[in-house]
């Protein structure tokens, strides 16, 4: 901490003996006509250890101070409380114009020093420099000679900058700043466990324990909530504190001086002295290798279903639009927008369902992990799960070729690639997964999503498959995944082709799996344009045959795809051997032909009925 102390160029205010006896604690007298104070004192760094808020300080007496102003964290301008002169030409018409010609906005505290020498208080002409500069935190009036609040000024020196009132409190309004308000809401909100509006006694004691170590006594909760209770008519309801109540009693701290109470509630909640959350706090390092992926562990899944059950006001396992916006009212803006229906299963009203909800915390996990580590902290996770950061949240699997060499994965969460040229069927394809029938119930939205995620049984374990449609395939990056679906149309002619030229372009000498889906299988079947059958393709590159799939039938025939693609996903090693002739893909093939000529042979009988 820099702690400037100025004075004119020419007034005798005591400035080196003020810092003599703040450094010594002792004022230096004459000794045998030998004056012990220097005519300048030097610059001094006080350690931390002896300071009230263990800050280590740099002391910088300054005349001319123009170029170093900049440097300071503080500044303590001091007069003479003997000399109205140096209190009228000092501060009114050289220091403070200064500060601001100087454009330096730091907090100020004003020094009366010599005040032995003088009977009565000088701040009746101080108070109203105070209310003209909102800068200067308070005025201490001390004396070198006697020590009289030399450690006060330190006190409050150190405040100024860990504790300052200007970012909090309008003393003109006398209430809370806007951005105050905003951060101590979504502090209440947080702290709100059961989304009653209400802190009750035990979440004010969780509160309170989180915050400063330890929870209150019960006569002391009482005690709060009286004072809230007598000087509002709304801060206390049901025995519990309001948002009102809460943003009341820390306006109260302020105005009594003890801002470091709620800075040390701020703090904890994230925030800096611009009232903005730190980075350090909504992106803790996390380090991802090359290979590996990040999921969401057990202990982020807790706390998501704890938050999404305090905020399902109407416990339908579901959240209304309502639901959702309440649910991130402590963030700045609501990370999911429309496209969140079209990417996770929904209720039938399309409501996101807890499952969903999972979906698409997953999926942010996988793609976006900043942002999302960016949001878990927005929601408190790191408060109320008493963990470090929202890493503690994920798990950063292992790298993808050590799974290739054990053949076996510790991973939940595999994403498939969607590739074929356009028209195929892909958005069908997507919205068949998460049990939507774009064609039967269309799609009231406008918005679109790349991306469907849903959950898959792989030996009897259920993972996440994250199936992406690349609407436009380009460069080799675009490829990477854990399996590709390689989609055709099987009513046109030339669908095949791109197909057949995408996976020997890219897939051929990989170790990523393939799957092949002939898609529109409702429509009759045409000859493709490609130098062989798309059987005789597979057959030739040790592929799975074709799959069949049409988006009017979302039955076992559709849910087997998904079921095959994450096979391939979880066990990669098997491509190109036991996944083209293995009995177990052979019964898959047959039972999906079968039953898609089924559903097929129903579908025209039912249109020939019509």
């Amino acid at each position: 901490l820099n702690l400037f102390i100025l004075s004119p160029l020419t007034a005798k205010v005591g400035k080196t003996s003020l810092i003599m006896s703040l450094v010594g604690e002792e004022f230096p007298e004459e000794v045998s006509n030998l004056v012990m104070v220097p005519p300048r004192a030097e610059e001094i760094t006080i350690p931390a250890d002896v300071t009230p808020e263990k800050v280590p300080t740099h002391i910088v007496p300054h005349r001319c101070f123009f170029p170093q102003l900049t440097q300071a964290n503080v500044v303590c301008v001091v007069y003479d409380v003997t000399n109205d002169d140096t209190i009228d030409k000092v501060i009114t018409c050289y220091l403070l114009p200064c500060l601001y010609i100087c454009s330096v906005r730091v907090p100020i505290i004003l020094v009366g020093n010599k005040s032995d020498l003088r009977c009565g208080s000088s701040m009746e002409t101080i108070l109203p420099i105070m209310n003209l500069f909102s800068e200067i935190e308070t005025c201490v009036e001390c004396s070198a000679k006697n020590l009289k609040n030399i450690s006060e000024l330190f006190y409050y020196a150190q405040k100024a900058v860990l504790h300052p009132t200007a970012p909090l409190y309008d003393p003109e309004d006398k209430q809370l700043k806007p951005p105050c308000v905003r951060a101590l809401s979504r502090i209440f909100y947080i702290s709100d466990q059961d989304n009653d509006r209400i802190l009750s006694d035990a979440e004010l004691n969780c509160f309170q324990k989180s915050c400063f170590g330890n929870p209150l006594a019960p006569q002391a909760l009482e005690d709060v909530k009286t004072v809230v209770w007598k000087n509002t008519s709304d801060g206390v309801q049901d025995n519990g504190l309001t948002l009102n109540g809460f943003l009341f009693l820390n306006t109260l701290f302020i105005q009594r001086g003890r801002h470091e109470t709620t800075w040390t509630i701020l703090r904890k909640f994230g925030y800096d002295d611009n009232l903005d959350l730190t980075d350090d706090y909504l992106y803790p390092e996390l380090r991802v290798p090359i290979g590996c992926t990040t999921e969401l562990n057990h202990l982020g899944r807790q706390f998501l279903q704890r938050l999404f059950d305090k905020y399902d006001e109407d416990k339908d396992s579901a959240l209304s639009p309502t639901e959702l916006r309440n649910l991130f009212c402590v963030c700045p803006y609501i990370p999911w927008g429309a496209e969140v229906y079209m990417t996770v299963p929904t209720t039938d009203e399309g409501y996101i369902s807890y499952h969903g909800y999972l979906c698409q915390w997953t999926l942010s996990a996988y793609f976006d992990i900043h942002r999302c580590l960016e949001h878990l902290g927005y929601l408190g996770y790191p408060i109320l799960t008493e963990q470090e950061s929202q890493t503690a949240a994920i798990t950063v699997t292992q790298e993808k070729e050590e799974d290739l060499e054990k053949r076996q994965t510790q991973r939940s969460v595999f994403l498939c690639k969607v590739i074929g040229p356009r028209g195929t069927g892909k958005t069908a394809f997507l919205q068949a997964f998460v049990g939507r029938n774009v064609e039967n119930k269309g799609n009231s939205s406008s918005a679109f999503s790349p991306y469907a995620i849903n959950t898959v049984q792989v030996s009897n374990q259920e993972k996440y498959l994250i199936v992406d449609v690349e609407v436009e395939f380009l460069k080799a990056s675009d490829a990477s995944c854990d399996v590709a679906c390689l989609m055709y149309d099987s009513s046109d002619p030339h669908s095949f082709d791109y197909c057949a030229s995408i996976y020997k372009q890219h897939y051929m000498e990989s170790n990523i799996p393939c799957v092949l889906v002939a898609s529109k299988v409702d429509l009759p079947e045409v000859k493709q344009f490609h130098g062989m059958t798309p059987a005789e393709f597979c057959y030739k590159h040790q592929l799975p045959p074709p799959l069949p799939f049409s988006s009017l039938f979302l039955d076992s025939t559709s849910k087997n795809i998904y079921t095959r693609l994450a096979w391939a996903a979880v066990y990669p090693h098997l491509n190109g051997s036991d996944m083209s002739n293995t009995s177990f893909w052979l019964r898959v093939a047959l039972g999906s032909a079968v039953v898609a000529v089924l559903g097929f042979a129903i579908y025209r009988s039912v249109a020939r009925l019509k």
